[in-house]
C-alpha cells in the first residue's frame, strides 16, 4: 500500500484487497526472482491485453513451468512475429515462482502462498501456488485499475454479437452459464470472460477462453467440445493413461474442471475481438432458492442494483468444499478482481447504458418449482429460447406484469418456453413455502446491500436513492 493506492483502491468490508508494505513485496519479489534464476530453463511470454489497439497493454510473464507458459499463451493475445520483434518494454510483468513457497514468517504472510501486486512497480509476484488462474485473474485486476483511469469500463462478462452487430453482454459468476450462453453458434463470439467498454464500443481483454468442462458432451456444447484439441490446456480432468481419452463426467479430483484454448478455436469467434456498443446487458443468476423468474426486464436503477449485488448461488463444482448451493453475493459479478469501489464501476455502467440505449435483463439459470433439492434446474433449452428472444428484440414487445417483493417486470409469454414457469409461484405446489422463501431471499439482498448504502453513486445522490429503491420492497 502507498499513498496512491490507499486513497484510490477499495479497502475494508467486502473488499478483496489486502494491504502489504513495499518492503514485504520486495522480499517476496527477490525470493521469486532468485528461484527463477536457479532454474536451468524458464519460460517467457510477451503478449497483449485488450483487442482495442488504442488501449492495448503489453505484458511479460516469466514462469517456471511449460504448463503456465502454454496457459497464458492461450489466454492472452498472441503477438505477430513483427509485433514480437518490436515489443519493447512491457507495461506489466509477472514473476511466477509458484513451485516455491513464500516464507510464512515474513510480515503480512499468513501461509506459504502469496499473490502480490505492486501497481507502482507494475509487477506481480506469485509464490506457493501453481494454479494458473492466478496469472489470468491478476492481470484482470490490473485492468480493473488501469482502464477506469481512461474512462473505460472493465467488466467480468461474456460478449457476443449477431450478424447485424447487435452486441450482448453476459454477466454471471461460475456456474451461471456465462461461457455456455455467450458461446452461441448462431452468433459471433467476442469473448467469454473479460471485456472493456470504451467510447468506441466493446473489446475483449483476452485472446482465449477458459470454459468449464464438467459433464461436457458434443451434443450439449459442440463449440466447446470441438475447441478441445492440440494446444488446449485441460485442468483437473481424469483421463485414460493408455488411450488418453478424457472422462468429462469424472468428478473424483474436483467438479471444477476447465479447458483453456485460443479464441480462434471457436469457429464463430469474431476476429479481431471487438464490436459496437451493446444493445442488451444480461445479468445471469443461478438462483438456488427457486423464486427468481427465468427472465425479467430491468429498468436502469434495477440493473445497477443487481449489478452491484452480483447474486448467484455457489453450486457444486465452482468452489472447493461446496456440495450444497449457498446464496452468495459478489459485487459487479467479480468482487475478487475489482480494485475500486463497486459503485464506481456501477456509475460508469449506468452512464454507458443510458448513453447508448442498452436494455438490462435478469436471467435465472437456476431452479424452478422449488428450491435446490425439491425443484428442478431450468432447462438450458428454455434459457436459450429466452436469450434468443432478447437478441431478436421480440422480448421488448412482450406483455409484462410485475412481481411482488423484487418488483421485477416479467413477460407473460415467450415462444418455446412454457408460460407457467415464467411466473415462479405458478411452479410451486406449496404457495406459503414460496412466499417465505421469496422473503428470505429478499432479506439476504437487503443485508448484503448495506455495505454500499453509504457511497454516493454518480455526481449527486439521486442515482444512489433510485438504486436503493430498486431493491426488494417488503
Amino acid at each position: 500500500m502507498d499513498d496512491t493506492t490507499q486513497n484510490e483502491l477499495w479497502w475494508g468490508r467486502g473488499s478483496p484487497n489486502i494491504e502489504m508494505d513495499e518492503h514485504t513485496f520486495l522480499v517476496n519479489r527477490e525470493r521469486a526472482v532468485d528461484y527463477l534464476n536457479s532454474l536451468d530453463k524458464v519460460f517467457v511470454n510477451d503478449q497483449f491485453l485488450n483487442w482495442d489497439p488504442q488501449n492495448r497493454i503489453k505484458v511479460r510473464i516469466v514462469s517456471a513451468r511449460a504448463y503456465h507458459s502454454l496457459f497464458m499463451h492461450n489466454m492472452c493475445i498472441r503477438p505477430t512475429d513483427e509485433e514480437l520483434e518490436n515489443f519493447g518494454t512491457p507495461d506489466f510483468t509477472i514473476y511466477n515462482a509458484g513451485q516455491f513457497p513464500c516464507n510464512r514468517y515474513t510480515h503480512y504472510m499468513t501461509s506459504s502462498t502469496s499473490t502480490d501486486l505492486n501497481l507502482a512497480r507494475k509487477e506481480m509476484v506469485i509464490l506457493g501456488t501453481q494454479y494458473a488462474g492466478e496469472m489470468k485473474k491478476g492481470l484482470f485486476s490490473v485492468m480493473h485499475y488501469l482502464m477506469p483511469k481512461r474512462q473505460i469500463l472493465s467488466l467480468h462478462s461474456g460478449c457476443n454479437t449477431g450478424i447485424d452487430g447487435d452486441v450482448a453482454l453476459f454477466f454471471g459468476l461460475s456456474g451461471t452459464g456465462k461461457t455456455t450462453l455467450s458461446t452461441d453458434h448462431n452468433r459471433y463470439l467476442i469473448g467469454d470472460d473479460e471485456h472493456c467498454w470504451s467510447d468506441y464500443g466493446m473489446s475483449n481483454i483476452e485472446g482465449g477462453c477458459y470454459a468449464k468442462c464438467i459433464d461436457l458432451s458434443r451434443e450439449k456444447e459442440p463449440d466447446i467440445w470441438n475447441a478441445i484439441k492440440f494446444g488446449t490446456v485441460l485442468e483437473n480432468v481424469v483421463f485414460d493413461e493408455h488411450t488418453r481419452e478424457v472422462e468429462y463426467g469424472d468428478k473424483s479430483v474436483t467438479e471444477n474442471t476447465r479447458a483453456a484454448y485460443p479464441i480462434e478455436y471457436i469457429p464463430n469467434a469474431k476476429l479481431p475481438c471487438i464490436g459496437p456498443h451493446p444493445k442488451n446487458v444480461i445479468l445471469l443468476a443461478c438462483d438456488a432458492f427457486g423464486v427468481l423468474p427465468p427472465v425479467s426486464k430491468l429498468n436502469l436503477a434495477q440493473t445497477m442494483y443487481h449489478f452491484i449485488s452480483g447474486y448467484t448461488a455457489l453450486v457444486a463444482g465452482t468452489e472447493d468444499g461446496i456440495k450444497e448451493p449457498t446464496a452468495t453475493f459478489s459485487a459487479c459479478f467479480g468482487a475478487a478482481f475489482i480494485m475500486l469501489h463497486p459503485t464506481k464501476y456501477a456509475a460508469m455502467l449506468a452512464e454507458k447504458m443510458q448513453k447508448h440505449g442498452a436494455t438490462g435483463w435478469l436471467v435465472n439459470t437456476g431452479w424452478s418449482g422449488g428450491s435446490y433439492g425439491s425443484g428442478n434446474r431450468i432447462k438450458l433449452a428454455y434459457t436459450r429460447r429466452i436469450i434468443d428472444a432478447i437478441h431478436s428484440g421480440s422480448l421488448l414487445n412482450a406483455t409484462y406484469e410485475k412481481t411482488d417483493v423484487f418488483g421485477l417486470e416479467i413477460p407473460t409469454e415467450i415462444e418455446g418456453v412454457p408460460s407457467e414457469i415464467l411466473r415462479p409461484e405458478n411452479t410451486w405446489g406449496d404457495k406459503k413455502a414460496y412466499k417465505n422463501t421469496l422473503l428470505k431471499l429478499g432479506g439476504l439482498f437487503k443485508n448484503n446491500f448495506e455495505t454500499f448504502t453509504n457511497y454516493k453513486i454518480g455526481k449527486d445522490t439521486m442515482l444512489t436513492q433510485e438504486i436503493l429503491a430498486a431493491g426488494p420492497n417488503f
